[in-house]
């Protein structure tokens, strides 16, 4: 499958080193926003063509698939663009900007006749089967803490008065989106939409949110998602049934997953570490093209996050452009 890639950053690099992993996976085209820096990426992936223009790369019927790992405020022109084109879409998280866009995107590739998925990099693993499979085992569900908070490289820089694109809130970027995603999705994936949201946000100086809480209330049990970009986490993940516990070390990479059962001692269900993770999203992505395999839990647990995230972004006032 001849895929394209827009963004030239850091996750496009892994997400090609992972995806070539894949059987059947060409990288045929890269995608920038200058022709100098697109042929420079080209060369440096390997890539035969290179665009810098959107425009092109559409008109490009040598395409058939590609990934969109843009700023977020950028994920639903692009992605619209393509689809229109008559191209799969493998989008980066968050897959838009707020839920209505998101549902937009659905609509566009159902009229087209093409694949949208988000890139939500956990679901795709093969531990998130092990972690889905266990969970009976633990008994009633009562409470969950998913926490994801990883201290940004690009912080330091913030704090010296340098604003660099992941805390520009004007490009849809909060913490939320960037790290809280994860965790949250998870949760709707498992669970699905929750009966209530209860939320609130640590900001920084430039209205850009640094840090927040979501309580999610499923009735019979609950869910908190923790997330930061402004401060590392030290704790595992953990879902806490009433004969037990399964902990995950890390939920945005769930690759060391164990059970403990009242009063013994933790055993592991999954240890193997995985570096190229990203080929699993891959590798799934063209399954679901080639296979014509239904998505709507993918869909439906990408529509149900969005609208968990504008409803906590409503209540905590971290409000973007693409919002109005």
């Amino acid at each position: 499958m001849r895929f394209a890639v827009i963004g030239s950053g850091s996750i496009v690099e892994k997400f090609i080193s992972a995806a070539r992993l894949c059987p059947g996976f060409e990288l045929y085209a890269v995608c920038s926003r200058s022709m100098e820096r697109a042929k420079a990426f080209a060369e440096q992936v390997h890539a035969p063509k290179y665009f810098d223009s959107l425009e092109a790369l559409a008109a490009c019927s040598a395409v058939e698939a590609v990934y969109v790992a843009s700023p977020n405020y950028a994920h639903f022109e692009q992605s619209k663009q393509m689809l229109e084109a008559g191209k799969h879409v493998l989008c980066e998280k968050p897959l838009c900007s707020n839920a209505k866009e998101a549902k937009e995107l659905f609509s566009i590739a159902d009229t087209n006749h093409v694949t949208l998925l988000e890139a939500m990099k956990p679901v795709f693993e093969p531990s998130f089967e092990v972690l889905k499979n266990a969970l009976p085992r633990i008994g009633v569900l009562r409470k969950c803490r998913l926490s994801y908070c990883q201290y940004s490289s690009r912080y330091d820089k913030f704090k010296h008065g340098e604003v660099l694109n992941a805390f520009n809130p004007a490009l849809s970027n909060s913490s939320l989106m960037d790290i809280g995603v994860y965790p949250l999705h998870i949760a709707v994936f498992l669970f699905g939409k929750p009966k209530a949201v209860s939320a609130s946000s640590v900001f920084l100086d430039n209205g850009f949110e640094g840090a927040g809480d979501l309580l999610l209330n499923y009735g019979s049990f609950q869910v908190s998602v923790n997330y930061s970009k402004i401060t590392d986490d030290a704790m595992a993940s953990e879902f806490q049934g009433e004969n037990g516990s399964i902990i995950v070390e890390k939920i945005s990479t769930p690759q060391d997953i164990s059970i403990k059962y009242r009063g013994q001692d933790a055993e592991p269900l999954f240890t193997v570490k995985e570096n190229q993770s990203m080929r699993f999203e891959a590798a799934f992505f063209m399954k679901a093209i080639e296979n014509s395999l239904d998505l709507s839990k993918y869909r439906a647990a990408s529509i149900a996050t969005a609208e968990v995230m504008d409803e906590a972004r409503r209540q905590t006032g971290n409000l973007f452009p693409a919002d109005r």
